[in-house]
């Protein structure tokens, strides 16, 4: 039973991280293109209607993923926010300078350009460092034998890491101008602008993810365990990353700015999922090199994994997970009706007549 559940909350948490990447995805890209797409305050007051009212419901996902984490895999959580705290620190900052940019912009007309740049460095951060954190944990990090975190934040910043920063900062800015076509009235140049951003980034989106794709099969994957069960599934979910990209390129020349927006939608569902298939039963993998060199093919003598965290190695006790189960059965139906009503209430494209309340 208490394997049972430790595989149930592996699902669970990516499931949340899921939803935190593909609702929080966009408005971070909505943010990172707001400089470029809207140019004066009239369009400046677009970016901030379309992303104002959904930006910290979908930030509750990654407060929930996070206390999923803690709940379930406390040594895990442990070692993550305690080894990589700056880079955390950046991401939390990131977002506290987005929510109140959002808020006082329109408000503080005499610091607006100082709100103007906070929204873009708040999206900025996050979007870049979250994609650096995948590709640390895709590769692993470096663990002594006791799980802890013995490299330093420079031995993040590798080149495998930045270039699925690189990954993950374009699938947001795609997303975001996915958006923004979508809720920009059609006779405005916000639109006409991220149309063209949408195609532009999409096909950048491409080139990227098949350059990480030909350094994780020819480089990174040497690392990796042969005997994962789950990671035949990380090249289906890699193929579906391409299919959602294909259907965006197909409505995207229909036009249809709703399911271009929902294929690119998929890309983030499909990087997350495939990153965790390709890790489990790992939570956080220890690299080849327990001293925080990263190093990218396997050298005969040398110092191999010490001690990766894993979902057995490091979970909760059965009571805990069984409680917190239990909890989720109750508050995610919850969260998600939330979510409905939300995106029904405010659906469609912004008016003159949404322009003239808030943001």
């Amino acid at each position: 039973m208490h394997q049972a559940l430790q595989i149930l909350w592996f699902l669970l948490i990516t499931v949340l991280l899921i939803g935190y990447f593909v609702l929080d995805g966009f408005d971070l890209g909505a943010g990172i293109l707001y400089p470029f797409i809207a140019k004066d305050d009239h369009e400046k007051s677009i970016v901030r209607h379309s992303v104002g009212p959904f930006w910290d419901g979908n930030e509750v996902w990654l407060l929930t993923g996070g206390g999923a984490l803690f709940a379930a895999f406390a040594p895990a959580y442990a070692t993550s926010f305690s080894g990589f705290y700056l880079a955390i620190m950046l991401v939390l900052f990131g977002l506290i300078i987005r929510a109140m940019a959002v808020e006082m912009s329109k408000l503080d007309e005499k610091w607006r350009k100082l709100w103007d740049l906070f929204f873009f460095i708040g999206s900025f951060l996050p979007a870049l460092l979250y994609g650096a954190a995948i590709g640390n944990i895709i590769q692993g990090v470096a663990l002594d034998a006791a799980g802890e975190y013995r490299g330093g934040f420079f031995s993040l910043l590798n080149p495998f890491a930045l270039l699925c920063g690189v990954m993950g900062l374009v699938s947001c800015i795609t997303q975001g101008a996915a958006w923004l076509s979508l809720k920009a009235p059609l006779d405005s140049e916000v639109h006409t602008r991220a149309v063209k951003m949408r195609s532009v980034f999409s096909l950048v989106s491409l080139v990227v993810f098949v350059l990480v794709s030909i350094f994780f099969l020819g480089i990174v994957k040497p690392q990796f365990s042969s005997d994962r069960v789950a990671l035949p599934l990380a090249y289906i979910f890699a193929a579906l990353c391409v299919v959602g990209w294909g259907l965006s390129r197909f409505f995207m020349a229909k036009k249809n700015d709703l399911f271009s927006f929902l294929a690119v939608s998929i890309i983030p569902v499909a990087l997350v999922a495939m990153t965790a298939a390709s890790i489990y039963p790992n939570l956080i993998p220890a690299a080849a090199n327990p001293q925080g060199i990263v190093t990218y093919f396997i050298i005969p003598g040398a110092a191999q994994p010490e001690l990766s965290l894993t979902i057995f190695n490091s979970s909760n006790s059965e009571m805990t997970l069984m409680i917190m189960t239990i909890i989720t059965c109750i508050g995610l139906p919850l969260v998600l009706a939330y979510h409905v009503y939300l995106y029904r209430t405010f659906r469609g494209r912004i008016t003159e007549d949404d322009l003239d309340h808030g943001y």
